[in-house]
């Protein structure tokens, strides 16, 4: 079955992008096609699993552990069977998928339009309209400033359709091969995250341990961090960090501090990271200079800090320090190491999730771990160049599965357009 080759005569499809298809195909409309069901689960939706249109398809929301927003109550929750189409016609370019066929039954957001369909396979007509949706074809289909498919343009939309064993074939081929392919591609980022482990140890250790094994080692007084070199001071961060705060710079860029990267330039114009808002007068903005220590008070517990690589201006509640007497790039690589994380943890308190206050006098008893000065520049070498292996293995794997995905991609759009023949 994973022979492919061309169909035996083509014509023209009467679709300007596709051009032509199997002279076996036919082109029908959707109206010929889907039917809406739209049925309401009303004073029963405590029966139903909530379901939900994800990258990876139609998936079960864990209501134990549920995360973004829910409504007071479900009654205008559409029901949905196993094997009913899920369609998102509503500001498609702001949703992660615009098709989902399910597995399951449950209920969905009446903001969805659910679909059913008898006489055509449902394994190939997924695998059609999420060929169409990776691929933008849904476009020229766009209506208004919220980009929604009317539904009267989507019911006169033409879908290409091959004999019915063809369809079969079709989907059980590409069942066989996007699973294979998705296989390997769960194998490449299970390998990432083991080298993103490997990278955690290798700094976790070096900030902690040093370099040099054989020298003598005490216990650091706290159990995540084990023994630490003897010869190192055991200070507080309340010791290290002298607070500051410079306003009125409005003159100068506007930083971010974030768990993934420490401090960054923001990005003004890009408005899907921008979510928080951005005052007219910066004037109260704090200055930040290049070298310093930033912190986002309420996210330190995720690890929103970092030595500042560039002299700016952040929000006005958020913590600035100078450094006494710790080389910035070995304080940067220790603070954002797993290591110190929980400290900051235990530090914060707070009710609403997501952000918990960073107390200033707990943080100032966070304990910090110096060895000598020309000790922590080897341990700030020795860090950047096996990381800089790790990132370069991480590169190569994450270059693989996107070249895997646009082979799978490109496989799917080559087989329901009829360019190439399972045979």
């Amino acid at each position: 079955m994973s022979k492919l080759e061309k169909y035996s005569s083509y014509k023209d499809s009467g679709v300007e992008w596709l051009g032509e298809i199997p002279s076996e195909w036919e082109t029908l409309s959707n109206k010929n096609i889907f039917k809406i069901k739209q049925k309401l689960v009303g004073k029963k939706s405590s029966e139903y699993d909530l379901l939900s249109l994800t990258l990876k398809g139609i998936i079960k929301r864990d209501m134990e552990n549920p995360q973004g927003k829910f409504p007071a109550e479900f009654d205008t929750y559409q029901e949905v069977k196993e094997g009913d189409f899920i369609f998102c016609l509503f500001d498609v370019e702001e949703t992660p998928r615009t098709v989902g066929l399910s597995s399951f039954d449950g209920m969905i957001t009446g903001a969805y339009t659910v679909m059913t369909t008898e006489n055509i396979d449902k394994n190939y007509l997924y695998y059609f309209y999420l060929n169409l949706d990776s691929s933008k074809r849904f476009k020229p289909l766009y209506r208004g400033l919220r980009n929604t498919i009317p539904k009267d343009s989507f019911f006169s939309f033409k879908t290409f359709i091959p004999p019915k064993n063809e369809q079969i074939k079709i989907a059980s081929f590409l069942d066989e091969k996007t699973a294979q392919i998705d296989e390997v591609i769960g194998q490449k980022q299970k390998l990432i995250e083991l080298l993103k482990e490997r990278k955690q140890i290798v700094i976790n250790d070096a900030v902690t341990k040093g370099l040099d094994k054989t020298v003598e080692f005490v216990d650091s007084g706290v159990e995540w961090i084990g023994e630490i070199p003897k010869h190192w001071e055991i200070s507080k961060l309340g010791t290290s960090l002298t607070p500051i705060s410079i306003k009125n710079r409005a003159d100068l860029p506007l930083l971010s501090v974030t768990r993934e990267q420490g401090v960054i330039l923001r990005d003004v114009d890009d408005k899907e990271s921008n979510h928080n808002f951005i005052p007219d007068d910066l004037s109260g903005y704090k200055m930040v200079e290049k070298g310093q220590f930033a912190m986002n008070k309420m996210k330190a517990w995720q690890g929103s800090y970092g030595i500042s690589d560039y002299t700016g201006i952040v929000s006005p509640a958020y913590f600035i320090f100078e450094l006494n007497g710790v080389e910035p790039t070995f304080f940067h690589k220790a603070i954002r190491s797993s290591v110190y994380v929980p400290f900051f943890i235990k530090a914060s308190d707070g009710v609403r999730i997501g952000q918990w206050d960073l107390s200033k006098s707990r943080m100032k008893e966070i304990p910090f771990y110096i060895p000598p000065k020309d000790e922590q520049l080897q341990i700030v070498e020795y860090i950047e160049t096996q990381t800089t292996k790790i990132d370069k293995s991480i590169e190569l794997q994450q270059n693989y599965i996107s070249k895997l995905k646009e082979y799978k991609a490109s496989l799917i759009d080559s087989v329901v357009t009829g360019k190439v023949r399972v045979a």
